[in-house]
């Protein structure tokens, strides 16, 4: 039945009359879950979860492991080796901070290809050389879209650089690997999880799209492209339908084509739709920006354009440095790759780590995703933590042919407790019911706020590794993996893992 204001008003009127008082109904609180006394209790719980018959045609893997003790309260499967989806960010964070440490910053040289004269003309290019830095990104810091570009027009500013006759070129030879990692599906390529590997990023490759309904039934749709110089062009197959109509956008860009084409419809007097289109050859889109950023500062350019492996680079020894532009320091961006499981600045940063391995006498043609692959197994190999149970293609997970077991990342998940920045590795992580992809996982259950860990999720598989406090303090890692399970509906399968997640926060056994 639906309840308007009028009766309220009469139901509280009645009660005046009879001299009742009436209160607001108060939603019955959920009866607090009785924590898990002993091990043999966790362990038969979690053993029955895992072994119902729902996944008889799906792959778990589970080890649960104690930090304080160093013993193994259960594990299932642990040597299985199934895909981690996103929790390979686990592996490249770690590496990272190994490799780099904490504070490590990225620099981007910005050269002259002759000397700036003394009437402050440039006769020649000025060059962007890229390393990969995946923090020029407005979006995220909700900064107007030129912004980024402001620290590269201070540096050419004094410089002395008042004309520049030559081309702004953005220069992303640095990385020799395809625009996509590998074992990428075709299908990532058209969403902005699966934007282009670049040297030069900007705004994490992608553009925003604003989509409103017409004016009139039939009409077409409105499309807003947000950001400027991106070279794409809109093709708008929406229409307008009848208020209360469906609403459906879809966009497709055809990998290496700059046409984007939007699809659907949306109900006239509807809200708006936002969506997204990835950007082909970013450093293009780069030196767009550049060459307006800099007219607008009132340094007159002659073109731009962007270059990539295997392009030659545009750099020679003669080549003069003007100075050069600083990222943010690790710390700082490790937690958006991991609470927000960014892609692209996951293999970024795989990418740039694969780049400081390369050598005078490494072939040319050896590929930035392999020199970043043979160091992460040298790392782990290094530190005793099972690299033969790990087969990776890149850093993001967004490849189905990267496998790991749940064994060899909770190794992980240990020596990373110890390391030196173990801190700034484990507040990068999501918390349950707080923030990144966990904000809205666990909520009201006594995971709330004490599972610290990275998801992963592909079409057949999720996964959920981290540390939780159980309720007497002892400190424990775990990694939960699940493949190949088709969910019932209405019921993720993240709930499955969430559960022991749960079971974990609630166990109370001895420290």
């Amino acid at each position: 039945m639906k309840t308007s204001r009028g009766l309220v008003g009469y139901f509280a009127t009645v009660g005046l009359l009879l001299g009742l008082t009436l209160r607001a109904a108060v939603p019955p609180q959920p009866t607090p879950l009785p924590p898990v006394a002993s091990l043999a209790e966790l362990q038969a719980k979690i053993e029955e979860h895992v072994t119902q018959p729902k996944f008889a045609g799906a792959a778990w893997g589970v080890k649960i492991v104690s930090l304080d003790t160093g013993r193994t309260l259960y594990e299932h499967a642990a040597n299985r080796r199934l895909s981690p989806a996103s929790n390979s960010k686990l592996y490249t964070g770690a590496f990272a901070l190994d490799q780099l440490g904490a504070d490590y910053r990225m620099r981007t040289p910005i050269l002259a290809s002759v000397a700036v004269d003394g009437a402050g003309e440039l006769k020649g290019n000025l060059i962007v050389s890229g390393r990969g830095d995946p923090s020029w990104d407005p979006r995220r810091l909700k900064q107007d879209f030129m912004t980024v570009l402001a620290p590269f027009v201070a540096v050419v500013k004094k410089a002395g650089v008042r004309r520049i006759a030559g081309d702004v070129v953005a220069d992303a030879t640095y990385f020799r690997s395809t625009p996509q990692g590998g074992g990428w599906t075709a299908d990532d390529m058209n969403d902005y999880y699966g934007a282009e590997i670049s040297a030069i990023t900007f705004d994490d490759n992608y553009v925003d799209l604003r989509v409103v309904p017409g004016a009139a039934v039939g009409a077409p749709c409105v499309i807003e492209m947000a950001q400027l110089y991106s070279g794409l062009t809109l093709e708008n197959r929406t229409r307008t339908v009848g208020a209360g109509g469906a609403r459906s956008i879809s966009v497709l860009r055809v990998p290496g084509e700059t046409t984007v084409q939007v699809f659907g419809e949306l109900p006239l007097g509807g809200k708006e739709e936002l969506t997204e289109a990835t950007v082909p050859r970013p450093a293009r889109w780069f030196a767009a920006g550049l060459k307006a950023a800099l007219e607008r500062a009132g340094i007159a350019v002659g073109g731009a354009r962007g270059v990539r492996w295997p392009e030659a680079s545009p750099t020679a020894a003669g080549d003069v440095k003007l100075g050069e532009v600083v990222s943010t320091p690790l710390r700082e961006f490790l937690p958006v790759m991991m609470k927000q499981s960014q892609n692209l600045q996951a293999d970024l940063i795989f990418a740039h780590l694969g780049e400081s391995r390369r050598v005078p006498t490494t072939p040319a043609w050896t590929r930035t995703e392999d020199l970043a692959v043979a160091g992460l197994k040298e790392f782990l190999g290094r530190h005793a933590l099972r690299p033969e149970d790990v087969i990776f293609d890149e850093g993001s997970g967004l490849s189905r042919n990267n496998l790991t077991t749940a064994a060899a990342t909770v190794a992980l998940l240990q020596f990373m407790a110890t390391h030196r920045d173990a801190a700034v590795f484990a507040d990068s992580l999501p918390v349950a019911g707080v923030d990144g992809t966990l904000r809205r996982r666990m909520k009201g259950t006594p995971a709330e706020g004490k599972i610290h860990a990275k998801t992963g999720t592909l079409r057949w598989a999720t996964a959920l590794s981290g540390y939780v406090n159980s309720t007497s303090g002892e400190r424990l890692a775990f990694s939960l993996m699940l493949n190949r399970y088709q969910a019932a509906p209405k019921r993720a399968a993240s709930q499955e893992l969430d559960e022991i997640a749960a079971l974990l926060a609630r166990y109370s056994g001895p420290k």
